[in-house]
C-alpha cells in the first residue's frame, strides 16, 4: 500500500492471511502486496458471510458514521511512521468554532516538533484527497481537502495524542487539535456555487412561467377586400362572432375606413348590430335558468329543514321523562351532545332560508316602490348626454377636417404665388367661408358643450334626489317594522295582563300597568289597538247608570275550548 494507506501490525502475516481469507477479502501485507496471488474469494470462507469490499466504510482508519445515540469508541490508530493514541473517554470533547459556510479547509494544532508533511499526509491522507498544506514552524499547519465531507473524518483525530515511531522524546510528541478553518479559496468557491444553483432556480422559475403563461393572441390580418368579404361571412356566424369583431375594432382603430370600402364597414358593423338581439336573449335564457336554480335550491333547502326539524322532534321526544330514565348515563350524554349540535344545524339552516326570503321580499317591494317617471326622466337624461357625447365628437371631427382644408389651401397659397386674379378671389372667398363655419362650428361646439354640462349637472341631481327618496323609503320600512314588532309586544303583553284578570280591566288599569314599561304609550293608541283585534279582546259594560263602567276581556281561548 502507498504511504496514504493504513496497514494494522502484523506479528504473524499467515495467521492475518488467514483471517482475511475467513472474511472473503483478499490478503493484503503491508507493502500492499496480496499474500495468496491464486486468491478464490469462494474458497475457505465461512458459512452465511459474503465477501466484503476492503474499502468500505468501517474497514480503514476513520470508522463509518454512527448515529447520534451510539457512543463513539476511539482506538489506537497504528500508521506507518507514528502512532496515534486516543484521548481519555471521560473527558468532554473538543471545542469547535463554527464552521464556515463551505469548509473544506481544517486547521491542526499540537504537531509534534519533528513532524514533516510527508506525516501529516500519512495521518490525514486517509480521510480525503488532501490539496494543499500549508505547515507552519509553530508546531501547527492548516490542511485543505478536495471535498467537504472529509473535513468531518478529520475532525474525528481531534483530541489524539501522537507519537513519532517508539520514540519517547518531547519533540517527537504532541496532543492533535483539529478545528474548521476560515478560507477565502473555500469561500469564493461556495459563493461560486450558491450563485450557480440561484441561476439554476432562476432559470428553473422562468421556465415553469413562460409553461404557465397564457399564449399570446393571434396577430391581427391587414386589410384587404378578399379579408373584408370572408370577415364580413365570419361576422354573421354566431360561432366566429367574438374573433371576427375583435378584427373589425383593430381595422377600425388603425383608420382603415375611407369612401371606397365605407359601405363594406357599414354592413359589418350593421351585421354586428344584429348580434345584440341574440345576446340578450341567451341573457333572459340564463337569467331564467339562474331562477329556476335559485326555487330548485330554495325547495331542496326547506326539504332538508323539515328533516332537520324531524330529527329534533326525535331528540326531543328521547329527551322526556318516559324514554330518558331507561338510558344509561353515557347514552344521555351523547344524546344531549347530538340534540344541540342538530338545533345549532337546524337554526343556521333556517336564518340561511329566512334570508333569502327577506331578500326576495325586499326587492318586490323596491320594485313596487320605485318612482316610474322618475326612473324615465334619469334614463332619458342618460341617453341625451350619450347623444350629446356624440355629437361633440362629431363636431370635433368635422372641425379638425376644416381645419386642415384651411392649411391646405394656405399652403397651395403660398407656393402659387398671385398669377391668376380670378383664382385669388376664389380661393380668398372660400377661406373667407371656411373661416365662417368654422367659427359658427365652434360656437356650435361652445354651445353643444355648456348643455353637456347642464345635462350632468341635471343628471346628478336627479340621482341624487333618488338616492334620498330610496333612503326615506327605508326609513319608512324600518318606522313600520318597528311599530308593528311594539303592537306585537303590546298585545302580547295585555294578553297576558288579561288572562290574569278573569274579570277584565278597565283601559286606564292596562295603560298605567303598560306605562310602567313604556311612558310614551296613549290609552287612546292603546283602546284602537283593542278593538282592531275583536277574536281576541272583547269589551264589556257593568254598572248601571253613574256606575256604568267599561271593561276589557281577553277572549283568545274561548275558540279553542268551545272546539
Amino acid at each position: 500500500m502507498d504511504s496514504n494507506s493504513i496497514t494494522m501490525p502484523m506479528s504473524d502475516p499467515n495467521a492475518w492471511a488467514t483471517a482475511m481469507n475467513n472474511l472473503g477479502m483478499p490478503p493484503m501485507g503491508i507493502t500492499g502486496q496480496p499474500l495468496m496471488p491464486d486468491f478464490d474469494p469462494s474458497l475457505g470462507m465461512m458459512a452465511g458471510i459474503t465477501p466484503m469490499n476492503p474499502m468500505m466504510p468501517g474497514l480503514g482508519m476513520v470508522p463509518a458514521p454512527l448515529s447520534q445515540d451510539v457512543p463513539v469508541v476511539k482506538e489506537i490508530i497504528h500508521c506507518k511512521s507514528c502512532t496515534l493514541f486516543p484521548p481519555n473517554p471521560n473527558l468532554p470533547p473538543p471545542a469547535t468554532r463554527d464552521r464556515p459556510p463551505g469548509c473544506k479547509t481544517v486547521f491542526v494544532g499540537g504537531l509534534p516538533e519533528n513532524a514533516t508533511e510527508q506525516l501529516i499526509m500519512e495521518v490525514f491522507g486517509q480521510c480525503g484527497d488532501i490539496t494543499a498544506i500549508r505547515k507552519s514552524k509553530k508546531n501547527f499547519c492548516h490542511i485543505r481537502f478536495a471535498e467537504e465531507p472529509t473535513v468531518d473524518k478529520a475532525l474525528f483525530l481531534s483530541g489524539y495524542r501522537i507519537r513519532l515511531g517508539s520514540s519517547t522524546d518531547k519533540k517527537d510528541t504532541g496532543r492533535l487539535h483539529v478545528d474548521f478553518a476560515q478560507a477565502r479559496d473555500d469561500l469564493y468557491e461556495w459563493e461560486c456555487r450558491q450563485r450557480m444553483l440561484a441561476r439554476e432556480e432562476r432559470h428553473r422559475r422562468k421556465m415553469e412561467e413562460d409553461r404557465l403563461r397564457p399564449p399570446s393572441p393571434p396577430p391581427i390580418v391587414h386589410y384587404s377586400e378578399h379579408e373584408c368579404g370572408q370577415l364580413g361571412d365570419k361576422i354573421k356566424d354566431d360561432g366566429k362572432f367574438p374573433e371576427a369583431v375583435r378584427v373589425l375594432l383593430t381595422w377600425l382603430e388603425r383608420g382603415e375606413v375611407n369612401r371606397r370600402n365605407a359601405n363594406n364597414f357599414y354592413s359589418m358593423i350593421q351585421s354586428s348590430n344584429s348580434h345584440i338581439r341574440r345576446l340578450m336573449s341567451e341573457k333572459s335564457q340564463h337569467e331564467k335558468e339562474m331562477e329556476e336554480a335559485k326555487d330548485k335550491f330554495k325547495t331542496a333547502l326547506a326539504g332538508i329543514l323539515a328533516q332537520f326539524e324531524q330529527i329534533v322532534s326525535v331528540f326531543q321526544a328521547a329527551s322526556k321523562q318516559k324514554a330518558w330514565d331507561h338510558f344509561s348515563k353515557a347514552q344521555r350524554k351523547n344524546l344531549d351532545m347530538w340534540r344541540k349540535q342538530a338545533e345549532e344545524i337546524r337554526n343556521m339552516h333556517n336564518e340561511q332560508l329566512m334570508g333569502i326570503r327577506r331578500e326576495e321580499e325586499m326587492e318586490m317591494s323596491d320594485d313596487d316602490m320605485e318612482d316610474a317617471p322618475d326612473s324615465k326622466d334619469s334614463e332619458d337624461s342618460v341617453s341625451q348626454a350619450e347623444a350629446l357625447k356624440e355629437e361633440n365628437d362629431s363636431l370635433r371631427c368635422q372641425l379638425d377636417a376644416y381645419r386642415n382644408e384651411v392649411e391646405l389651401l394656405k399652403q397651395e397659397q403660398g407656393k402659387n404665388q398671385p398669377i391668376r386674379s380670378e383664382e385669388d378671389n376664389t380661393h380668398s372667398q372660400q377661406l373667407s367661408f371656411l373661416q365662417q363655419a368654422l367659427q359658427g362650428m365652434q360656437k356650435q361646439l361652445l354651445k353643444m358643450r355648456e348643455e353637456l354640462k347642464q345635462r350632468e349637472a341635471e343628471l346628478e341631481k336627479s340621482l341624487e334626489e333618488k338616492q334620498q327618496l330610496k333612503n326615506q323609503v327605508q326609513n319608512l320600512k324600518e318606522g313600520l317594522q318597528n311599530l308593528q314588532n311594539a303592537h306585537v309586544m303590546q298585545v302580547g303583553i295585555i294578553s297576558t295582563f288579561l288572562h290574569v284578570h278573569p274579570f277584565g280591566a278597565s283601559i286606564e288599569y292596562i295603560c298605567s300597568y303598560l306605562q310602567r314599561l313604556d311612558t310614551k304609550i296613549n290609552p287612546t293608541e292603546v283602546e284602537s289597538l283593542l278593538s282592531r283585534l275583536p277574536c281576541t279582546f272583547r269589551q264589556e259594560l257593568t254598572g248601571v247608570g253613574a256606575s256604568l263602567e267599561k271593561r276589557w276581556n281577553f277572549c283568545g281561548f274561548q275558540g279553542i275550548k268551545s272546539t
